[in-house]
């Protein structure tokens, strides 16, 4: 009985020249498109409330709110960091409470308030929490820290004295690539009169 793998005599470099002519021809097979028959992406107009003013925007549908404020709208304070809802870094309050912008669609925003790290400061004037921020030396690289800001934004709107527990706990969501936690927490104390 012959060998089977001697029987088939084809290199390694020969087989992956033929299969690359192959491909080659099948990609040249297909006719290229023009931009004006490139398939349409659905669009849709909302209304939402961004750091307090109404607005009305144009969005793809299979845009992410993160890309919406970002990309459409130049409001990069928002990051993006895992693009996956893991880190914290693209927390953006919706109807106050703390979401991940890279994890919900633009178009769920239709109709509801949007805020971001830009709608805290008034004018010249930092928000008593971006001041404690700085006071407290809690950024470090500043990457995750508009997302470490919404988040205990939104604690202290809905508890002005929490405990540091509380804090810790209403930011866990929120990933610190240089490990400044202490610190953070400390900041968001010290706006609520307390301790850490």
């Amino acid at each position: 009985m012959a060998d089977p793998v001697s029987s088939f005599d084809v290199s390694r470099r020969e087989f992956l020249e033929g299969t690359g002519a192959v491909a080659l021809a099948a990609v040249a097979a297909v006719p290229a498109l023009g931009a004006d028959e490139l398939p349409s992406v659905p669009h849709t107009a909302i209304q939402v409330t961004i750091n307090g003013v109404k607005q009305k925007i144009d969005v793809e549908d299979r845009w992410t709110m993160v890309e919406m404020l970002r990309d459409g709208l130049g409001l990069t304070g928002t990051k993006i960091g895992c693009d996956r809802g893991e880190c914290g870094a693209c927390t953006v309050l919706l109807d106050g409470k703390p979401v991940y912008s890279c994890s919900n669609l633009a178009v769920w925003a239709d109709g509801r308030s949007i805020q971001t790290v830009e709608g805290l400061a008034k004018g010249d004037k930092l928000d008593p929490l971006q001041q404690a921020f700085i006071d407290h030396d809690a950024p470090q690289c500043g990457f995750c820290t508009a997302g470490q800001l919404m988040s205990a934004k939104a604690l202290l709107n809905n508890n002005p004295h929490p405990t540091a527990d509380e804090v810790r706990a209403a930011m866990t969501g929120n990933i610190c690539r240089c490990s400044n936690y202490n610190r953070y927490v400390e900041a968001v104390m010290s706006v609520s009169g307390a301790r850490a």
